[in-house]
């Protein structure tokens, strides 16, 4: 029999059937393996581990004593069965091996600048420099072929709730809202700029207007934005989806299932949630101090103000009495059962957290032998303290943390709070995927840079109540037809019914300082398409990235991106960005001012 040139079995393939074949392999040297003279090349490709063996007394054993790490082989031997002590239960080949007749070298490796085999952290410039060797990393490897895997997911999802796959343009536009755009001069348009999309946010409304009704895609999206953990600096992909003749249940409900299914092909085993729950964004900072919580943590936010009104704990009870938006808020520490009682030291590691974080510090009371302890109980008196208590639901070894002032100004840091108690006690089921909608969020807010309202969040998006409620006396009071996916403390999409009518757009536009004129030219293509008869449509935008880091339970985008970019947005394996030339620069008609 003729053997392919290369391999005849991949190096995941062969298994106890296979024995007494003659076969062919290719891949990488995983490691090389000397016990008393017999050598054991573990062979590696992108489907598994073969082990492999040679002997002294083998022809080829001269050159096999020369392989090292990360060469590249053909071999060619016999598939045998392993001893029975000696079977690998954890590859699927491991139940044999294949003792080597001949190896030809492919391709030897220089020494390596980073290890490949086993997934010791390393330093990351050195990882990204050399990322095709990175790649080559079990953990990483496997992360990486998980991402493919669940964007296919994600796209049979989406086909079989009856959605079409559509291409928007790269080139577009530049956006005057939202994050900063990344421009790419035209050369046939001297001084004229293209932009890459933030997200193709006009596009799939146009095709709303245009009748494809359900549209979906797996888009690139580009923003010049400062890197974070969470967020990779420059690209980024998400599953862009709108719909036409919808209510936002109609998106919730159609699109919830796809990605529930999704999380649950790629849980591993850990629960998710089925039905995910509705909370209005103003519940949600009350009740967790975030809008986007994490809902494996039990601990729930209470509002406790009429508890200090008018007390002996005077830092409180003078705030209240200065100002009526004044509130305290209490965050219960409830312990798990059978868990060391909650003590003062445990409140006194709280609160050098909270100075740790720029606050004077955090209040608390603890509960023993029936009584709260500490410098709040002691000036509430009992009354006071077994109030809070009874409010609370806590017990004997709990205890509650206190924070005060005007809700907007601390809620962040509540919600901090609530997540660092969660953690340092223990009581976060990290066993789950804990899933929800964050629903109505504010319309506006007030730009304290800008001494103006500006839009909360996406200003596509429709008000409730329409241009009635655009004309009422408070637009800050305004809520919007606007939405948030969560999962696990972390915004995994974001959608809103749009706004489709013409007039309304203008004025929600001009409630934030732009002309009909500016409206007009800036959003002309939605602007004019709505003239001529726009559909109600709706839709969201799922990270693709984030939902990925979620399913592989790593803490850094990069852990799951081929080819990211480092922290300050430079690609090191291909030296991007880097200087244009200046016949390039001429044909674009650019001239550099780099300041210094």
């Amino acid at each position: 029999m003729t053997l392919h040139r290369y391999r005849t079995h991949t190096c995941g393939a062969l298994t106890a059937a296979d024995a007494g074949n003659n076969v062919r392999l290719s891949g990488w040297v995983h490691r090389v393996r000397d016990h008393g003279g017999l050598l054991f090349i573990d062979l590696r490709d992108h489907y598994g581990i073969t082990q492999c063996v040679i002997d002294p007394d083998s022809a080829a054993f001269p050159l096999a004593e020369k392989v090292r790490s990360e060469w590249v082989l053909r071999i060619d031997g016999e598939v045998k069965l392993r001893d029975a002590s000696a079977v690998n239960s954890n590859i699927p080949t491991g139940a044999i091996e294949i003792f080597i007749r001949e190896i030809e070298v492919l391709s030897a490796a220089k020494e390596l600048p980073l290890p490949v085999f086993g997934d010791a952290d390393y330093p990351e410039d050195i990882r990204l420099r050399y990322r095709f060797l990175d790649l080559r990393r079990e953990k990483l490897h496997n992360n990486i072929v998980k991402r493919t895997k669940i964007i296919s997911a994600m796209r049979a999802g989406m086909g079989g709730a009856g959605f079409t796959e559509f291409s928007t343009p790269i080139l577009t536009a530049s956006s005057p809202e939202g994050a900063r755009d990344f421009l790419v001069p035209s050369r046939i348009h001297p001084g004229k700029f293209f932009a890459l999309p933030q997200a193709p946010q006009q596009y799939k409304q146009l095709l709303m207007v245009a009748g494809f009704d359900r549209y979906f895609q797996v888009a690139p999206c580009f923003r010049d934005e400062d890197p974070r953990a969470d967020r990779l600096p420059g690209e980024f992909y998400q599953l862009d989806l709108e719909m036409s003749f919808v209510t936002q249940e109609d998106v919730w409900n159609t699109v919830e299932p796809v990605m529930t299914s999704v999380f649950e092909q790629f849980a591993d085993g850990k629960r998710v949630t089925k039905g995910w729950p509705r909370i209005p964004y103003s519940e949600a900072i009350r009740k967790y101090g975030s809008d986007k919580p994490d809902l494996r943590n039990p601990i729930e936010i209470q509002a406790v103000t009429e508890h200090f009104a008018g007390s002996g704990f005077k830092v409180f009870a003078n705030q209240i009495e200065a100002d009526p938006k004044v509130e305290v808020w209490a965050i219960p520490a409830k312990n798990k059962v059978g868990a060391e009682p909650i003590g003062r030291a445990f409140c006194d590691r709280m609160n050098a957290w909270a100075q740790g974080e720029g606050q004077p510090g955090l209040g608390y009371i603890f509960f023993k032998d029936g009584a709260g302890s500490g410098p709040i109980a002691k000036n509430i008196g009992e009354e006071r303290t077994a109030a809070l208590k009874a409010q609370l639901g806590l017990g004997d070894g709990d205890a509650v943390f206190f924070v005060a002032g005007r809700p907007e100004k601390f809620y962040k840091f509540a919600g901090e709070a609530r997540t660092k108690v969660g953690t340092d006690l223990g009581v976060v089921d990290t066993e789950q995927y804990a899933l929800c909608w964050i629903v109505d969020f504010p319309f506006y807010e007030w730009s304290e840079e800008e001494k103006r309202i500006d839009f909360a969040h996406n200003p596509f998006s429709m008000p409730q109540g329409g241009i009635d409620g655009l004309n009422s006396d408070d637009p800050l009071s305004l809520k919007a037809y606007q939405y948030d996916a969560v999962c696990n403390g972390f915004e995994i999409a974001s959608g809103s019914i749009r706004n489709q009518e013409p007039e309304t757009m203008v004025k929600a536009f001009e409630l934030t300082g732009k002309s009909r004129e500016e409206v007009e030219e800036q959003f002309g293509g939605l602007y004019r398409a709505f003239q001529y008869g726009a559909p109600p449509h709706g839709g969201a935008a799922f990270g693709i990235d984030r939902i990925v880091m979620l399913l592989c339970g790593v803490q850094n985008l990069r852990e799951i991106t081929a080819f990211p970019m480092n922290q300050q947005a430079e690609d090191l394996l291909m030296g991007a960005p880097s200087p244009a030339d200046n016949k390039q620069l001429r044909e674009l008609s650019i001239r550099l001012n780099v300041q210094s």
